[in-house]
């Protein structure tokens, strides 16, 4: 079993990104700066212990079976639907719950799109310290706001920044709701709501109900859970559809696993779309 690490959960994903991005070929999604975001020393790290925690797959085999099917096409199903919505209005607002290592904030060369970055603290300041050691500049349009999500409110946090609650926002909350049980992500749905106008988007990605009678996502959840991250039962998307309902939100598109693999995973003949994880995009709407 993986070693106890807060962070582990991130640091794969972020290990996924950056090998993918160095890998030849076609890419999924090119996150070009998530190896030096990372490090060297780090990258090395992650990978000892996916070769001790799994001797008998290589890296790259057991990235291409657990994880990359779902980190790769989401960040890339989310950034596309992004650069969409950017086309509706002039300026907007990119929110990112639980950003982690995401490298969006970097990369951005469009001054009409603020970047909030939502992370815990501890975090924040380790990614601020490897942004420093990699000499990267941190954009004027970008901003690192510290919230623990267990005990503070979204729209508490943002009220003391330079957030402008009168602006079109996309959020983005990916790789969170396999965490969250139903009443967690109905008060995530409504927290949002509370700080977006009529127009703003979300997109996440989430488990179906089938989560642990698939043998791949059961193998998923018993590695998030020997690094204290325990898997929830799912959701069902009648239950979401009604939340969103309640919080003036409409689905504007559902990426079905066979959708992800057709558009996202059609690359390359490793990897393939998880049988019960979906993509949603939804519309703030006051209806």
């Amino acid at each position: 079993m993986l070693e106890q690490n807060e962070s582990m959960t991130a640091k794969l994903c972020s290990y996924a990104r950056a090998n993918h991005s160095i890998c030849k070929g076609d890419k999924i999604f090119d996150d070009f700066l998530a190896f030096a975001l990372m490090g060297h020393s780090e990258y090395k790290n992650t990978e000892k212990i996916i070769k001790k925690n799994f001797p008998k797959s290589k890296p790259i085999n057991f990235l291409n079976e657990y994880i990359c099917p779902v980190v790769l096409p989401r960040i890339a199903y989310a950034e596309s639907h992004l650069c969409r919505f950017l086309t509706k209005f002039d300026k907007i607002q990119y929110v990112i719950l639980g950003a982690g290592m995401d490298t969006f904030s970097l990369r951005n060369k469009n001054p009409n799109i603020d970047v909030y970055e939502l992370d815990h603290p501890l975090t924040q300041k380790y990614k601020l310290k490897r942004i420093k050691e990699a000499n990267f500049n941190i954009p004027s349009n970008t901003y690192f706001v510290p919230i623990d999500f267990e005990i503070e409110n979204i729209k508490d946090v943002l009220y003391v920044s330079d957030y402008d609650f009168m602006k079109p926002t996309f959020f983005s909350f990916l790789g969170v709701t396999y965490y969250l049980d139903l009443n967690s992500f109905e008060s995530t749905i409504k927290s949002i709501s509370e700080v977006s106008v009529d127009g703003s988007e979300l997109v996440f990605d989430f488990p179906d109900k089938s989560i642990f009678q698939k043998s791949r996502t059961k193998m998923l959840s018993d590695i998030t859970s020997s690094m204290g991250e325990p898997m929830k039962d799912g959701l069902n998307f009648s239950e979401i559809d009604e939340i969103f309902k309640k919080y003036d939100f409409k689905v504007k598109n559902h990426f079905k696993p066979n959708d992800i693999q057709k558009y996202y995973l059609k690359k390359s003949d490793n990897l393939k779309a998880y049988e019960n994880i979906h993509f949603i995009i939804a519309a703030k709407e006051n209806l």
